[in-house]
């Protein structure tokens, strides 16, 4: 009888001593499970461009002095259409807005140098830029054109007219690709406006430029009254340009969108001049 009860007690220890196990196997799993969800949430967290913006409490873009999208006013305030839009993104986002002038040809290293956050230059959508950054929808519509002295845009009204010709274009533009593709002899500057000035100058015979850019900086009424723009080498689209697999581009989107939508983006490009050009935002 005595072993009999022995046994009983053994049995009965035994099953406590597996539930315990079995209980703290649960436990040590759901304890895993939490874990790894809390993980993934901050990693989430600092995968996310549109976070660590909000986290440091600013947008800074890469920008250069390019009218009418970026260029101050006389109070030295960074203002134009792209400004514009870029001020009103980063208000939305509950940050404030910083305008770093960048070397345009390192537009990709700076981006992924965490130097800027994103580039709203009015740039071009080519394949190296999309391949090379995450870029949010084409927002105005654009082109490459050849600017040159008005008492000779007559001689200079066709691609073949411009072989002889040398050129002043910017460092990594579409309007440099435009000229190498052509097969012109161009030099290569900082940005557009320095071409500009070559061309006024008598540095250099003609430039090429985004017409967006044409239609704000020459002829009557402005600085350079004495140019115009003739052949017009290539179309293309604008866009902003962010780091690669960033979800800033997204929310970007999801932001001109909405400008388009409340009239916004269309009351600044009359302000600027390039209502011609404005993208509808689907």
């Amino acid at each position: 009888m005595k072993k009999r009860y022995l046994a009983v007690l053994l049995s009965a220890a035994m099953i406590l001593s597996l539930t315990a196990c079995g209980n703290a196997a649960g436990t040590s799993a759901t304890g895993s499970a939490s874990g790894a969800q809390a993980s993934s949430g901050t990693k989430a967290d600092a995968d996310s461009d549109v976070s660590y913006i909000q986290g440091k409490g600013s947008l800074i873009v890469g920008i250069t002095d390019f009218a009418p999208m970026d260029y101050k006013d006389d109070s030295g305030n960074w203002i134009g259409f792209d400004a514009d839009l870029a001020t009103a993104v980063a208000k939305d986002l509950g940050v404030k807005v910083q305008f770093v002038e960048i070397d345009w040809d390192n537009k990709i290293l700076e981006l992924d140098n965490k130097s800027i956050d994103c580039v709203w230059n009015g740039m071009t959508l080519t394949d190296e830029v999309k391949n090379s950054m995450a870029c949010t929808n084409p927002y105005c519509n654009n082109a490459q054109v050849v600017v040159v002295p008005s008492d000779k845009a007559a001689q200079y009204q066709t691609k073949d007219s411009l072989k002889d010709l040398a050129f002043a274009v910017e460092a990594g533009s579409a309007g440099e690709a435009a000229a190498k593709e052509a097969g012109l002899n161009y030099t290569s500057l900082g940005a557009q406006s320095d071409a500009l000035m070559e061309v006024q100058a008598g540095t250099s015979d003609a430039c090429i430029i985004d017409l967006l850019m044409a239609g704000a900086m020459i002829g009557d009424g402005t600085s350079y009254k004495d140019l115009t723009h003739t052949v017009e080498l290539t179309t293309e689209e604008y866009g902003v340009g962010c780091r690669k697999g960033s979800d800033l581009a997204a929310y970007i989107n999801d932001e001109l969108k909405k400008l388009y939508d409340d009239g916004t983006m269309k009351t600044l490009a009359e302000k600027y001049g390039v209502q011609d050009a404005l993208t509808e935002q689907k």
